[in-house]
């Protein structure tokens, strides 16, 4: 089922800490971490593994461009309501491939240690922020690519609110005026997989040259 989008001053409240507002977030049904299911039976749990399984089977063979819901059904021989069931749709199933080392990166900036974690200053936080997002969207990019949503609901996902959830609580902490949210969607645009793509598939630049970029903007936002 699609996330409804949270009310405005769901985004973060001016005053909150970046911490307060991200752990706010992440305690939100809304802003789960990726892949996030509720507890399962034994039996359920032994299905789901046996189709995430077959994905990454299929993934590995054919390229995640070429997974369906309807070959893994085939390759776990099981119904195609099964698959739709569990996942909800082929951008559920590829998130949920993309479980572990979402729930890594998103750990990582939500309770993990400064100055990427709580405890550094935000400004700093939004340096390392950017770069780590940048090398997790590098380290995934064929699966996170595949699993982009059509263009009109693709700020929708629960991982990508997130994101833009931290930054505007980090814009805000730094009290760099200005609407925080807009400003959080003006730097979240540097923090995607395919215009990292594009940039580095197709025009050659390197990884660090983005990074450079990212710190950059991050000075030029927040007048530092």
């Amino acid at each position: 089922m699609t996330p409804t989008a949270p009310p405005d001053d769901e985004q973060g409240h001016s005053g909150q800490t970046a911490e307060q507002a991200t752990e706010q977030a992440a305690g939100q049904p809304l802003l789960p971490l990726a892949g996030q299911t509720p507890p399962m039976r034994a039996d359920a749990a032994r299905n789901r593994t046996r189709l995430l399984e077959a994905a990454a089977r299929l993934v590995a063979e054919r390229g995640p461009e070429h997974l369906t819901m309807e070959a893994v059904a085939a390759a776990a021989s099981v119904g195609k309501g099964t698959v739709f069931r569990r996942f909800g749709d082929r951008g559920g199933l590829l998130m949920a491939l993309l479980d572990h080392s979402e729930r890594l990166y998103q750990e990582s900036f939500l309770t993990g240690p400064p100055p990427l974690g709580p405890g550094a200053p935000p400004v700093r936080r939004l340096e390392e922020f950017g770069i780590a997002t940048l090398r997790h969207l590098a380290a995934h990019r064929a699966l996170l690519l595949a699993a982009e949503p059509e263009a009109c609901r693709r700020f929708e996902p629960p991982p990508r609110r997130l994101v833009l959830t931290h930054l505007t609580a980090l814009l805000r902490e730094a009290d760099v005026g200005g609407d925080a949210e807009l400003l959080a969607h003006t730097l979240a645009s540097h923090l995607d997989v395919a215009l990292l793509h594009h940039l580095t598939r197709r025009r050659g630049m390197p990884l660090d040259r983005l990074e450079a970029g990212w710190l950059d903007l991050v000075a030029r936002v927040t007048r530092t």
